[in-house]
C-alpha cells in the first residue's frame, strides 16, 4: 500500500496479502457483517463457518453504547479501544472491512466509518465484500486464530457524530445538509420499517439516496464520477457540510463512505437514525405519505 490509505481495496489486493502472508500486526481483516433481525441470518455463525483466512469477526451490537435504548449506538472511546485492540489492532495497524450481504457492501461502511471516527484513518473497505472474493474463486477457512491483544488509543472526532437534538435544531438553522439512505419506500412512508413500533417516513429537509444505488450490479463501488452525479441529481452540494442517516446508522455510513471518494471528508452520521427520531419526534417532524405518527 501506497502511505496515503486508500478507502477501497480490491479482492486482488487482499488475496496477494493473504497468500503472501501479510495479514498480522500490521494489517488485519475483520468481517463485520450484521443483518437486519428480519432476515434471520447469524453472522457470527456463518463467520464461524466460513471467512477469509486471517479474519476476526467485528461484532457491530457488542462494540457500541450498551445504555442506549437504541441499536449499537457508538460506544465510548476506551470501549472501542478495548475492543479492537483486544482483535490485535494498533495505532499502526491497516484495517481492512468486509462483509458477506448479497449487496456486496452493507454493514463494512459502518465499521469503516466508526474507525475514522475514533482517528484511526488506515482503514479500508474490501471493493465488493465477500461476494466479489467467492466470485473470483479466493479461499475460504472455517479456522481462526484469535489475535494477540494490543493497545489501542481511540480519540473520538465528535464533529462525526450527530445526535437528536443536532439534527432538530437543524431544521430551523439548515447547516448541514441531511441524506437519507433507507429505501425510498421507507422513506416516502409506504413501506413498513423492519422494527417493530415503528412507522416509515422520514426527517423534514432531508434527502432521499438509498444505498444500493451507490454500487453497481456486481456489488462494486461505483466510480467517483458516477457517485458524484448522483449527489447532483439529489441535490447534495459536496462542498457543503454533510450528515447523512437511515435506520440505525448502518447504511447511512454508504453516504459517507461514497461523498468520501468524491473528496468530501468529514460527513457526520446521525446515530440514533430513524429509530431514534421516530421515537422521539413530534408528529408534524415525520414526514410520510402513509400513517405517519400520531399521538
Amino acid at each position: 500500500m501506497a502511505a496515503q490509505i486508500r478507502a477501497l481495496v480490491s479482492v486482488k489486493w487482499l488475496a496477494d496479502a493473504v497468500k503472501n502472508n501479510r495479514v498480522g500486526p500490521n494489517l488485519r481483516v475483520l468481517d463485520t457483517s450484521w443483518y437486519l433481525p428480519k432476515l434471520k441470518r447469524q453472522p457470527k455463525k456463518e463467520f464461524r463457518e466460513r471467512h477469509i483466512p486471517g479474519a476476526s469477526f467485528f461484532d457491530i451490537d457488542k462494540c457500541s453504547d450498551n445504555t442506549s435504548p437504541f441499536d449499537h449506538m457508538m460506544p465510548g472511546e476506551s470501549e472501542f479501544g478495548e475492543f479492537v485492540g483486544n482483535l490485535g489492532i494498533g495505532t499502526r495497524t491497516h484495517v481492512v472491512v468486509y462483509d458477506a450481504s448479497e449487496f456486496g457492501s452493507f454493514s463494512a461502511p459502518r465499521v469503516w466509518w466508526m474507525f475514522r471516527a475514533f482517528g484511526h484513518g488506515s482503514v479500508s473497505v474490501l471493493d465488493g465484500g465477500l461476494k466479489a472474493w467467492v466470485r473470483e474463486g479466493y479461499p475460504l477457512t472455517g479456522e481462526y486464530t484469535k489475535p494477540e491483544p494490543v493497545e489501542f488509543r481511540a480519540k473520538l472526532d465528535r464533529s462525526r457524530v450527530k445526535s437528536y437534538q443536532d439534527v432538530l435544531e437543524n431544521l430551523e438553522s439548515k447547516r448541514f445538509q441531511l441524506v437519507d439512505a433507507r429505501p425510498a419506500g421507507r422513506f416516502r412512508g409506504i413501506e413498513p420499517e423492519p422494527r417493530d413500533n415503528t412507522e416509515p417516513g422520514h426527517i423534514p429537509g432531508s434527502v432521499s439516496m438509498p444505498f444500493p444505488g451507490f454500487l453497481s450490479q456486481s456489488g462494486e463501488e461505483k466510480d467517483p464520477d458516477q457517485l458524484r452525479e448522483m449527489f447532483r441529481k439529489a441535490g447534495v452540494d459536496l462542498s457543503r457540510p454533510l450528515c447523512a442517516t437511515c435506520g440505525s446508522g448502518v447504511t447511512a455510513c454508504h453516504v459517507a463512505l461514497a461523498a468520501f471518494l468524491c473528496g468530501q471528508e468529514e460527513v457526520a452520521i446521525y446515530d440514533g437514525a430513524w429509530s431514534e427520531w421516530y421515537t422521539r419526534a413530534t408528529p408534524e417532524h415525520v414526514i410520510s405519505e402513509g400513517r405517519g405518527k400520531h399521538l
